[in-house]
């Protein structure tokens, strides 16, 4: 094959004469090539944990602070106390680089310098801590900053440095909280009181009260304990608990999607919005290792975590009988390849550089045309993947674990990402509504053997151009993969660009080696396992029903009209949907990030509020007046902001009564009110997607670049999960989620009571809205 002839640098045959070696000069090249590419990176990352060592710091910095030293001497003025004296004594004396007392004299001098330098670095890291910790301006009203954060935000500009690299500012991010039991007890029996009668409260609340007199003390000293230990006190535990030991399949009930640009169609080339795309990723990989990219900042001030971008490439959940394990790479140079039931390796780079999207476009339509069939076993294969982790653990460890299949499945759990080739097309048509939600069922789950779910993502290209992520959860959370995307879309759009017959820009190197056909020997037993595998995860696909639409009348800029958080407008009116659906309220679950502490991942803001539901009653009555409902909305909007505020600070409820649990578990200890607090169904499960995190393009000029984010399948058997966008001033996306099963939910059934509830509530406002 002429893949296995370009892999070898050289050849030999035993002869008569001897052993005659056929040297392979252009693979010699390569191979010298990759070498020096690997160098250069372990250089750069030596350079760049360096500079994020000394930060905010720099060379430059250090050179002024020796200067100053230097030239005070020459003044005659000793600015070190003595200091470089004493240090001149203990320097070797004699022959050698001490030899001179003017060496002597300036090595101490530079001694100093560089501890006084290094001590000025580690109080500027402690004092920009300390002001990091501070979240008053947070709770403060919107136009309405007090002087003392005015004061904090200038002293943070000021300590942050100018060109701060990606991880610089991880070691001067506060240390996660450990809340008070009382106050997250007390919380937590307030989030509950409007879904209890009175009976039921009152059982909980003895419970309650009960766990923390006699229980949580306890619990709390090793929570405690270990939030001084480690980085922070909840995201291992969540990682392992939530994610990694989860039995269940990954698709579906864990794995999310991320949909393409709607309204503009940049190429109808498969192959070639593939060759822009998978390029621009691989571009944002080289910014990722060298820490080009900025750290995200909220209001352009204060820093996010970045420590979930690290593990964003070369990254796969190996299968585990108890638990899952992430295994993560330094370093990948190929893309595993999946079309019409065969898998390819594609190489990402020539030597030591990258492939031009042309060369990328040319390989992936060099698959397109290949007219091989699939080996036996192999077209469903990645069905072991969507199914359960147990029997994917077993059937790997027994067919995978030797020979050609492990050969071959090391290629794709070792790949910078998985791509997937599919042959239908998708792509969203305002005349056909339904055409959004085909799209989001096939970013969801496919045809249940079309994607690897164990991949940290699988990037998706329909027939038509148009292309999506399916994103494994464990790793990260949505704003991480959005970042790429966001920046991946707009290198396409942007700067990459195609020429006028829909091809990447440039002419292709047709030298190059065709991607490599991966080879299998799939045995009768293991095709059973696929097979079975295969109808596990088709039932629970056929169970999904997906109901996404645009929501046109009104966006992001009518809810300010009306003096409140888009996301809170957006809850409240999923409050007042549920109820009209359900006839009921329920456990509301939003996501909330903690980004702003390091390693800190997800909290939860339980919408579910006394104040909303006496506004959706209210509305709901009929029999109030419109100021008497207004009022009742602001108070329901400001509740929803504090409680948001409060789990973005470390204040939420549920990761801490989470980590107690889990100690209680390590320690032997049953808690009655912890067992029913972490038993308890999350029946509405929503999260809005983030946007605009990377300012590559100007929205407002831009108006039709528009992403609607993505969607996840329902946490609750009989409840949804919704999925939310708010996509500029004029328009939000939704995609709501429920299982065909229940006979209690119908998705678009909700979707319509989430536009009337969208509506009636900016009724009460008279805000006029654009015509749908």
């Amino acid at each position: 094959m002429a893949e296995a002839h370009q892999a070898v640098a050289f050849q030999f045959t035993v002869t008569p004469d001897g052993v005659d070696f056929r040297l392979s000069r252009e693979a010699l090249k390569h191979i010298y090539l990759s070498g020096i590419n690997s160098w250069k990176k372990r250089l750069i990352r030596i350079k760049n944990g360096i500079l994020r060592g000394v930060y905010p710091g720099s060379p430059t910095s250090w050179l002024v602070v020796v200067m100053a030293t230097v030239g005070s001497s020459y003044c005659n003025v000793d600015i070190s106390m003595g200091l470089v004296c004493y240090i001149q004594k203990y320097l070797p004396e004699g022959y050698g680089p001490y030899r001179t007392p003017q060496t002597r004299e300036l090595v101490s001098m530079a001694i100093f310098s560089t501890g006084v330098w290094m001590l000025g670095i580690f109080f500027f890291r402690q004092t920009l801590k300390l002001l990091l910790s501070y979240h008053g301006w947070m709770f403060e009203m919107h136009g309405r900053t007090s002087h003392f954060t005015k004061v904090w935000a200038i002293c943070v500009r000021l300590l942050s440095g100018r060109r701060p690299m990606l991880y610089s500012f991880q070691t001067s991010l506060p240390k996660l909280p450990v809340p008070k039991v009382s106050a997250t007890i007390q919380r937590y029996l307030e989030s509950v009181r409007p879904l209890l009668n009175d009976e039921e409260y009152y059982r909980k609340e003895k419970l309650a009260k009960e766990f923390q007199e006699k229980t949580a003390p306890r619990l709390q000293k090793y929570l405690i304990l270990k939030s001084w230990w480690a980085t922070n006190y909840v995201s291992d535990w969540w990682e392992e608990y939530i994610y990694l030991r989860g039995r269940n399949p990954l698709m579906v009930n864990s794995n999310y999607y991320v949909m393409d640009f709607l309204l503009i169609k940049n190429t109808h080339v498969q192959a070639a919005r593939l060759g822009n795309i998978v390029h621009a990723m691989i571009t944002y990989r080289r910014k990722l290792d060298r820490e080009q990219i900025k750290p995200v900042m909220a209001l352009g001030i204060v820093p996010m975590c970045s420590y979930q971008m690290e593990r964003m490439f070369n990254t796969t959940r190996i299968p585990g009988k108890e638990t899952d394990v992430l295994q993560h790479l330094s370093e990948s140079r190929h893309v595993a390849v999946y079309h019409r039931g065969r898998f390819f390796k594609v190489w990402l780079y020539e030597g030591s550089g990258l492939l031009r999207p042309r060369d990328l476009e040319l390989q992936f339509q060099r698959i397109l045309d290949d007219p091989c069939p699939p080996q036996p076993g192999e077209e469903k294969l990645a069905a072991l993947t969507a199914g359960g982790r147990v029997e994917w653990a077993q059937a790997r460890q027994t067919f995978f674990s030797s020979g050609k299949n492990k050969a071959s499945l090391d290629t794709i759990e070792r790949a910078a990402f998985f791509v997937a080739l599919d042959e239908e097309s998708h792509s969203y048509d305002p005349e056909d509504e339904a055409s959004l939600s085909l799209n989001g069922k096939a970013l969801l789950h496919g045809n249940c053997y079309n994607r690897w779910f164990d991949k940290s993502f699988t990037l998706i290209a329909f027939k038509n151009g148009h292309l999506g992520l399916n994103t494994e959860h464990s790793w990260a959370d949505a704003p991480i993969i959005g970042h790429l995307w966001e920046f991946a879309l707009a290198t396409d759009t942007f700067h990459l660009g195609y020429s006028d017959t829909g091809h990447c820009q440039g002419q292709p190197n047709l030298r190059l080696a065709p991607p490599q056909r991966l080879q299998w020997d799939i045995p009768e037993k293991c095709q059973a396992a696929i097979e079975s595998s295969y109808q596990v995860a088709k039932a629970l696909a056929d169970d999904v029903e997906l109901y996404c639409f645009q929501f046109l009348p009104f966006g992001k800029g009518l809810i300010k009209k009306c003096r409140t958080s888009p996301d809170a407008f957006v809850q409240i009116a999923l409050q007042l949907a549920y109820f009209r659906d359900r006839g009921k309220f329920c456990l509301t679950y939003e996501a909330s990030m903690t980004r702003m502490f390091r390693e800190g991942r997800t909290e939860t803001v339980r919408s579910c509020t006394n104040e909303s539901t006496a506004f959706v009653q209210a509305m709901v009555e009929r029999t109030h007046k419109k100021a008497d409902l207004q009022n009742l909305f602001r108070k329901a909007s400001e509740k929803h902001q504090n409680m948001y505020r409060l789990a973005m600070t470390g204040h939420g409820i549920d990761r801490h009564l989470f980590c107690l649990y889990v100690v209680s578990k390590y320690l032997g200890v049953y808690s009655p009110f912890l067992a029913e607090v972490l038993s308890e169904p999350w029946r509405l499960s929503t999260s809005q997607s983030a946007q605009f995190q990377i300012r590559m393009f100007d929205p407002n000029k831009y108006p039709n670049h528009l992403g609607p984010g993505g969607g996840f399948g329902p946490v609750a058997d009989d409840g949804y999960g919704v999925s939310y966008m708010i996509a500029g001033e004029n328009t939000i996306f939704f995609h709501i989620s429920s299982k065909f099963s229940s006979s209690e939910t119908n998705a678009q059934r909700f979707g319509n009571h989430i536009r009337q509830a969208l509506l009636d509530i900016a009724d009460l406002y008279q805000v006029p809205k654009a015509d749908s």
